[in-house]
């Protein structure tokens, strides 16, 4: 096969691209996009890991959902950490199963994590009042310096970013979260029933970041390779919240979608 690539090939061009030992690395992934590639899910996630290596941290977003969060809320669904499938794609689903990893409990974004610092990433994030803010995987994902991977996606699957529009909320022109709360109900890992009043994002956000990705790329912090036809693209925590805040301050980071318009993606 042509384009045809190993898993020595990806765990390559992940170092290319930026990857290292010691990273914490959140990835997001789309499997059928892994055209020619001469393994599995289990052989990508053994990859990212050996590339990372045993000081380093992978996470990835198990949303349990693939439109909105309020609809999604407005169903009465109970999480279940342990048994909740991921609607995130088939990688995120394998990597939640697999050994060694813990999933935090949040009923709308909860976080799967291997390595490290996985305990620090998830810890109290089933007590955020919101799904993303400081004290959750994704807040702590910029604490710590981490970097994203994009494999065959696009950029607006970037959960982080999500992280982002809460905490500039502030100096945003458009509401990111909902004024009302969530009864969620949630199971821990006894099994115990709780419920947590939530704010979620809201159904009018405009989910385009081309022109974050135009910003990123214009600040020379895009890195982007290919294995295969598979896109990888390395971007740093840091550089993504710090090129939206600067479009922040002049109205180009988050929109509002019109009242007609549908919910495009996740939120």
């Amino acid at each position: 096969m042509f384009f045809a690539f190993t898993p020595a090939d990806l765990s390559s061009a992940l170092r290319q691209v930026g990857v290292g030992p010691g990273d914490i690395l959140m990835v997001h992934s789309a499997f059928d996009r892994f055209l020619g590639f001469q393994g599995g899910p289990v052989h990508v996630i053994r990859a990212l890991q050996e590339v990372v290596g045993p000081g380093g941290t992978l996470l990835m977003p198990t949303i349990p959902f693939q439109s909105t969060a309020v609809e999604y809320a407005l169903g009465d669904p109970v999480f279940d950490v342990r048994r909740t499938v991921s609607r995130m794609g088939l990688i995120t689903e394998v990597f939640r199963r697999a050994p060694g990893v813990v999933r935090s409990i949040h009923p709308t974004h909860s976080v799967a994590v291997w390595g490290r610092r996985a305990d620090a990433m998830i810890a109290g994030h089933e007590e955020a009042e919101t799904p993303c803010g400081r004290h959750t995987p994704y807040g702590r994902l910029l604490e710590y310096d981490g970097k994203i991977l994009l494999a065959g996606v696009p950029a607006n699957t970037m959960t982080f970013c999500y992280f982002v529009a809460e905490d500039l909320e502030p100096r945003l022109a458009v509401p990111v979260l909902t004024r009302e709360t969530y009864p969620m109900r949630w199971k821990d890992r006894d099994g115990t029933v709780q419920v947590s009043n939530v704010r979620l994002f809201s159904v009018r956000l405009d989910h385009d970041l081309s022109p974050l990705v135009r910003e990123l790329k214009r600040r020379e912090a895009w890195r982007e390779r290919r294995v295969g036809r598979l896109s990888l693209i390395l971007l740093r925590a840091r550089d993504v919240y710090d090129a939206a805040g600067a479009l922040a301050d002049t109205g180009r980071f988050v929109r509002e979608l019109p009242m007609h318009a549908a919910p495009r993606s996740r939120s």
